[in-house]
């Protein structure tokens, strides 16, 4: 019986394969998603057969003698996105498959990652990397930053950092986080951008306003945050970052997960905690600079070809403690603290941070759509909600003790879409509008007069970009941008500031309330700004010359038309104007490089003149009930800078290579010729780094960094009567003078060890400020009080899972 089913099933089966038809043709034509362009020499295989052929230079190919039934198709071709692709085959069949050509437009769904995209092709343009951010694990944005050449930071101490780009910083450089324009009350000095770096992929830096689809008032630059690039396959992997320094005896903890789907689906969750208590300089502590830092973020979506959106939300809380030192009650104070160069307060180390502070929290939600256009190009719409909440405290006494002395809300919702037509080759063009509405609040139960008003404010922008390659060594682009601001305040001016300002005469139809000893005002603008840019890109074997010519204006912000009062966190009366017009930027930009695996190095130069420069500076003092205080007020100039920016990079031999930078600006007032405040002074480092991979890929590196003493400053000092020996001295306050240049040496070294199944243990070790130089910078504002930290070991240990 037995044999007999055997039988019968052999004969079944044999009958079975005779019976399916295996003479059908598959005719198919390959062309390209953008343009209909047929793809010449694409290679097409069936999956699990040795059947392979090619298309002609029509697009067209044929495959033979196919049984009936589903099969897969393996298509590739030169600059193209790999391509599975499932045909049922049911008699002769045909059809046409369309394939992803310009291979710079798979960011989303590219499954080795992606190679990062410049942003403008002939701007000047920087990339940090990951492998670069992550050794600032436990810093900051600012930081980081300034492993870019021609990039500084502005302090507040040692925990608050803002980037300056070639002299220009807060509101005139853009920060973008996850395709969302961070709107986090960047004006001031001693306000650091609310972001946890951990979060980033990557960081691109562009000096100067050529990217104009970001917004034609970054007259300094952008500075483009994006994540890790998701691949589109099914996986689940992570990363567990721990760091611990000597100085501020503190350390972080960042981990992130990642879940990805090969349907393109995909999910990812990050958390950062930090804390670091008082840190030092070489003699002394810092009292009360420790800080904490809390931050979280998800974001999930899918990431198809065609189409797909993405979900983001993320969480940023942070406490700051300012040198307490810092904290003045009067002039008096100021002097001494100039004079003593060493700390008023100097107290045993703490984790404690109190009053002078900062609290901020920032949340921001993402949600964005986007659908490509056989043909015609891809369309993306987003929407983004932030909301701000700055705390301030001072000193305080009595009832209101735990009170702060600033408590600024600031919400901004944003609505943006752009249509980028990519169906050419040479050809590019990608257009936009922008539409946001902003509202601050400053909670009056401060009790405290407030130094930014309640305002609404509305933007509309439009851009269009164009590309173009002229031939295999020539390409060039131009841009065009319309910005509307509308702004619309409500705030309270003391009746003898009103008249001290000569409002009366030009404002007077903006009082719409009279109370006591102030007026109530509703100042309204509107502005209308046009910014361009355009420029050339020419390559030569290993060689590139760029030029581009960028203009580009800014609007003033609520803060240098409105501030008028005592900054309590930075101990300095700020005055704005309500006369300020836009800023105009004409900034011409060019840049020679040559990039091989030997030498690489880039050699750009600038020019910048801006028209109706705000430029904030001290302009004498003045006496409140809590003392003498200097007074700092914006005013408007013409100003010009200029420099050059230099990056060389030499691979000496196998093991050894050496990475130099250098940087230089120059920026006076275009009137008088006097030096502007803050410049940052020229700088150059030199690393030389030793890589020896066989041996658990060894990489260590000493790194020089000389910053010179900035020569070309403001004389901004001035006499007063203060009180010695029971008799009022009229005595110098110089708060002008930069301090000396300085020399930091520092180590770097990381190794990679395997002792997990999978993944990997990364093992680094930084020192900053090896010799335990005490020095003081000129573009940190606590210089008056106390010197730059002192010597900090910094272990981490990187897990990949």
């Amino acid at each position: 019986m037995k044999k007999f089913w055997a039988t019968f099933l052999m004969v079944v089966a044999v009958l079975t394969v005779h019976a399916q038809k295996c003479d059908n043709t598959f005719k198919g034509s390959i062309v390209d998603y953008h343009s209909g362009e047929p793809l010449f020499s694409a290679t097409i295989s069936v999956i699990d057969t040795d059947i392979k052929v090619y298309s002609d230079f029509d697009g067209n190919f044929s495959i033979p003698n196919l049984c009936d039934g589903e099969i897969e198709l393996l298509i590739t071709h030169p600059n193209c996105q790999d391509l599975i692709y499932p045909v049922y085959i049911d008699g002769d069949t045909s059809d046409k498959i369309k394939l992803e050509h310009h291979l710079e437009e798979l960011g989303e769904v590219l499954l080795k990652g992606r190679e990062y995209l410049q942003k403008t092709n002939t701007g000047q343009e920087q990339l940090l990397e990951s492998s670069q951010l992550e050794k600032y694990s436990s810093s900051s944005l600012g930081a980081a930053l300034k492993e870019v050449s021609g990039v500084s930071s502005l302090n507040t101490g040692n925990s608050i950092a803002k980037p300056v780009i070639q002299g220009l910083h807060s509101s005139r450089v853009l920060i973008m986080n996850n395709g969302v324009r961070m709107e986090d009350q960047e004006w001031g000095a001693e306000h650091a951008p609310n972001i946890d770096i951990n979060s980033a992929g990557h960081i691109a830096v562009i000096k100067g306003a050529s990217a104009l689809q970001y917004g034609g008032d970054a007259i300094g630059g952008v500075v483009i945050i994006e994540p890790e690039n998701i691949p589109a396959k099914d996986s689940l992997y992570g990363k567990t970052i721990l760091s611990g320094s000597s100085n501020g005896r503190g350390g972080s903890i960042s981990t992130s997960l990642t879940k990805s789907y090969a349907s393109h689906w995909f999910a990812k969750v990050q958390g950062t905690l930090k804390r670091f208590g008082d840190f030092e300089a070489p003699d002394y502590i810092l009292s009360n600079t420790g800080n904490e830092e809390k931050d979280f973020s998800i974001n999930f979506g899918l990431h198809k070809f065609t189409s797909g959106f993405d979900v983001f939300y993320s969480y940023y809380n942070s406490e700051i403690g300012i040198l307490r030192s810092s904290h003045i009650g009067n002039v008096a104070d100021l002097v001494r603290s100039i004079n003593n160069k060493k700390p008023f307060v100097i107290n045993d180390f703490s984790y404690d941070i109190n009053h002078p502070k900062q609290h901020v929290e920032h949340q921001l939600a993402k949600l964005k759509y986007y659908k490509r256009f056989e043909n015609l190009g891809k369309w993306n719409i987003q929407y983004d909600y932030q909301v701000n909440n700055r705390l301030e405290y001072d000193i305080r006494t009595g009832d209101d003790k735990y009170k702060p002395s600033v408590d600024l809300k600031l919400q901004t919702h944003t609505l943006n879409t752009n249509f980028k037509f990519d169906r050419w080759d040479n050809y590019k063009l990608n257009v936009g509008l922008t539409g946001s509405y902003q509202n601050n609040f400053p909670d009056p139960e401060t009790e405290v007069r407030r130094l930014i008003p309640d305002y609404d404010q509305y933007k509309l922008g439009a851009f269009a970009l164009g590309q173009y390659q002229i031939n295999s060594k020539w390409l060039a682009e131009a841009g065009f941008r319309y910005d509307y601001t509308h702004l619309d305040a409500k705030k309270f001016y003391l009746k003898t500031r009103w008249e001290n300002q000569n409002y009366n005469e030009k404002y007077s139809n903006l009082i719409i309330g009279d109370h006591d000893t102030q007026y109530l005002t509703n100042p309204v603008f509107k502005f209308n700004n046009f910014s361009t840019s355009g420029g050339l890109n020419y390559s030569f074997d290993n060689y590139q010359l760029s030029l581009n010519y960028a203009l580009s204006n800014r609007a003033p912000n609520p803060s240098e038309l409105f501030s008028d009062g005592l900054h309590h966190s930075a101990a300095v009366i700020e005055l704005g104007d309500l006369s300020f017009e836009s800023e105009t930027s004409n900034k011409i930009g060019f840049s020679f490089s040559k990039k091989s695996e030997k030498l690489s190095f880039t050699i750009a130069p600038f020019y910048n003149y801006i028209n109706h420069f705000i430029n904030m500076a001290p302009n004498g003092l003045e006496t409140t009930i809590r003392g003498s205080f200097p007074v700092w007020e914006y005013q408007q100039i013409d100003a010009r800078m200029y420099g050059v920016d230099v990056d060389l990079n030499y691979q000496i031999s196998n093991h050894f290579s050496y990475l130099g930078k250098f940087a230089y600006v120059n920026g006076e007032n275009a009137a008088t010729g006097k030096a502007l405040i803050n410049m940052p002074p020229a700088n150059i480092s030199n690393s030389l780094y030793f890589k020896y991979h066989q041996w658990h890929k060894l990489e260590v590196g000493v790194n020089g960094n000389f910053v010179f003493k900035q020569t070309q400053y403001p004389d901004n000092n001035f006499y007063t009567e203060i009180l010695e020996n029971g008799e009022y001295t009229r005595t110098l306050v110089d708060i002008s003078t930069p301090p000396d240049g300085y020399f930091l040496l520092g180590l770097d070294a990381k190794t990679t060890f395997h002792p997990f199944q999978k993944g990997s243990l990364e093992v680094g070790l930084q020192v900053n400020n090896l010799l335990n130089t005490s020095y003081r910078d000129y573009l940190n504002r606590l210089r008056y009080y106390g010197d730059n930290l002192g010597r900090n070991f910094t272990l981490q240990l990187k897990i990949n899972y």
